[in-house]
């Protein structure tokens, strides 16, 4: 038999030249698929032990991703070189190759515009000098404080600091005009370098008498100037420094690792702030570490990153010095956080450090998307199952089929090229967390930290798709749980408040020695106050807060005996309980009306039944919340400290019920979890 003939023997066996073709096209598509198809990413550790536990009775956690951590050793830095915050930006011009640095867009629908390397370095070096030609001392006795929106001139101020070895504090508008004025007065500050008119005139409110310069940003009007005068403070434009210093060009005084670089307050829940004072080398560590943990998702000199979160805070402060050190780039949101989207969309970030506000906000705006559509709905459902699948395989894309069909419109809100994205300041929801991470394509991590700390104590594992978890520690320290017996929790038991030592460790709250002793033990375990446990897998998860003090979703702290002891003062309440959740952004209270107060008004107003009616009446409800928001607005609580529903509930709290102490204070969680229902329905109809 002929060659030719065994062909058509074969074409006939598979349905003719047709059917031969056909294979073709099946054998095809299957190799291509073979090689396009994701591949899982292995995790950089063995996810079912996610840290390593020291020898010993403490039962100590230390991070498994530097070798030298189970011999006690802290990682410090990366580079030997690259030490200290003036070194780590020095590093970045070289690895960006004089790259782009900083950019910013001059108003709605215009591009970014960017400022390179050795622009920024220049700049950054002739305000320095031009600080020192205002009459400001190199050293680590000068303070220079910073009150903007995050912007370039943050971050020049920032590095012209450093370039003498100067010390940054940082203001902010949630502090108040008080706690501003005291930060100023405690420091001794002569010079802050401020963003316009408005916060200008927040700082002559009561401007302390150190203060003796304001260098503006942006023009300021005749009568501020005036003002300022008259209260013998003199308001110099932030350029006019910067020539002043390229002219004199002072040598510069560049800082040791073990120095100062910031002094950054943390919002006082009870009095003043305290001042959390920062070396280079706790920064330098903490960003190191993070760095070293992201493994092949690290920054490098081609990410760039959306600055949007405040300055001000560490967390920030953190991933912008991190990316400088790398080469990267930063473009700064145009101020008015209702508008992120249009600077997300001009920008296309490549990283993002957020909180959990934000996920919160954006998966809320595709559920109410799919609300009503039973279609949607299904189509959505099917394609969070499908990626979540992935998910648990070690695959993260944003090219699937239902990336195009269904999580198009989510990826490009956030400028389509995002791959990592680092959340922290509040924990955050599981369900939020799964979908952002199957909406988004990207590596989300999730950390756990303090300002104390430099931000990072913990951080989530690439490959570690389970949420509710803050991960295992970082290189740079070491964590462990101590008991709390008031409130039941024992280390044995693998719960207990969280304690970190090491190279992240803050040295002490400024001129505060006694607070630092109550935070920081003999040993050098920094106390944080939460209360967390060991999950089986070595990472940690936070369940409590040792003081009755909670963070909203948005970040802000609550003191609730606080807000408690204003509310009390209204004549128709007997009893209060504020209560807060750190997933949700607002608070609510449990109220016990006084019965004879509220009787007599409901008498007078025509309002019949008995006293748990009453109690049920939205009209008594509604007189009782505006009396306790009035108090609240004369004390000055906050607009996220004051209650938005209150439920109330006709029989006091007491020792025989289960919910005061012997010596009548209230039993927080045995209130929360009798009232749990209630709780749950107030936040359901606030929602």
């Amino acid at each position: 038999m002929s060659k030719l003939s065994e062909i058509d023997q074969y074409l006939w066996m598979v349905g003719g030249s047709a059917g031969a073709l056909a294979l073709t096209g099946v054998a095809a598509a299957s190799a291509f698929y073979l090689s396009t198809r994701p591949k899982p990413e292995k995790p950089l550790v063995t996810l079912h032990e996610q840290s390593l536990l020291e020898p010993g009775p403490e039962m100590v956690r230390v991070s498994k991703f530097y070798k030298e951590a189970k011999n006690g050793r802290f990682l410090r830095y990366l580079h030997e070189d690259t030490r200290t915050l003036y070194e780590t930006f020095r590093r970045g011009v070289k690895e960006s190759n004089n790259g782009n640095c900083l950019g910013w867009r001059e108003g709605p629908n215009k591009p970014y515009v960017w400022q390179t390397y050795n622009e920024t370095l220049l700049r950054a070096k002739n305000f320095g000098s031009g600080l020192i030609c205002q009459g400001l001392t190199p050293g680590q006795g000068t303070f220079v404080g910073i009150y903007a929106q995050n912007c370039p001139e943050w971050i020049m101020a920032e590095q012209a600091a450093y370039c003498y070895s100067m010390v940054i504090v940082p203001l902010y508008d949630t502090l108040g005009a008080n706690a501003c004025a005291f930060i100023i007065n405690q420091t001794e500050m002569t010079v802050v370098v401020c963003e316009d008119d408005k916060k200008a005139n927040l700082l002559l409110d009561q401007s302390p008498r150190c203060l003796r310069k304001l260098i503006t940003i942006k023009e300021v009007s005749p009568s501020t100037h005036q003002r300022a005068k008259s209260r013998g403070v003199e308001i110099v434009k932030f350029s006019d420094v910067e020539i002043q210093g390229a002219h004199k060009d002072h040598p510069c005084v560049p800082p040791k690792p073990e120095n100062l670089c910031t002094i950054c307050y943390t919002s006082g829940t009870t009095g003043m702030p305290k001042g959390v004072m920062l070396t280079h080398e706790n920064v330098v560590a903490s960003m190191c570490s993070v760095i070293m943990q992201l493994g092949e998702h690290r920054p490098t000199k081609h990410d760039v990153m959306i600055s949007f979160l405040p300055l001000a805070h560490m967390l920030e402060r953190c991933c912008e010095n991190a990316l400088y050190m790398v080469g990267g780039a930063v473009g700064f949101y145009n101020g008015d956080i209702r508008r992120l989207g249009e600077d997300l969309t001009a920008l296309k970030p490549t990283m993002m450090p957020a909180v959990p506000r934000l996920l919160n906000r954006l998966y809320d705006k595709a559920q109410s998307e799919i609300s009503n559509s039973k279609i949607k709905k299904l189509l959505f459902n099917m394609a969070l199952s499908a990626k979540e699948s992935e998910l648990k395989r070690g695959i993260i894309r944003g090219d699937s089929i239902w990336d195009k069909l269904v999580f198009r419109k989510v990826r490009e809100g956030m400028g389509g090229r995002l791959r990592i994205v680092v959340v922290g300041s509040a924990p955050l929801a599981g369900n939020v967390l799964t979908f952002a991470r199957c909406a988004l394509g990207c590596l989300i991590v999730e950390g756990y930290g303090q300002t104390e700390c430099t931000a990072p104590v913990t951080l989530t594992v690439q490959g570690d798709h389970v949420p509710e978890h803050v991960g295992p520690p970082v290189a740079c320290c070491k964590v462990k749980l101590v008991d709390v017996p008031e409130m039941e929790y024992y280390a044995a038991q693998g719960q207990g408040e969280v304690c970190v030592q090491g190279a992240n460790v803050f040295k002490g709250y400024f001129k505060e020695p006694d607070k630092t002793r109550q935070v920081i033990d003999q040993d050098g375990w920094h106390h944080t106050g939460d209360v967390g446990k060991w999950l089986p897998n070595g990472t940690l998860k936070i369940i409590d807060r040792r003081k009755h003090i909670f963070k909203l979703s948005q970040g802000e702290y609550i003191v609730p005996e606080k807000i408690e002891n204003i509310y009390i003062r209204s004549q128709y309440v007997e009893q209060v309980f504020v209560h807060g959740e750190s997933l949700k952004s607002c608070v609510v209270a449990i109220i016990v009306p006084d019965v004879d107060v509220v009787k007599c008004w409901a008498l007078e107003n025509g309002i019949q039944g008995t006293f748990s009616k009453l109690c049920d009446d939205e009209r008594v409800k509604k007189m009782i919340l505006d009396d306790m928001l009035q108090w609240g607005r004369n004390a000055g609580l906050k607009t996220f400290e004051q209650v938005k529903d209150i439920y109330l509930h006709p029989d006091p709290f007491s020792v025989q019920n289960g919910l005061l102490t012997p010596t009548m204070k209230a039993k927080r969680p045995e209130i929360r979890n009798y009232f749990k229902p209630q709780i749950d329905d107030m936040y359901n109809k606030l929602e």
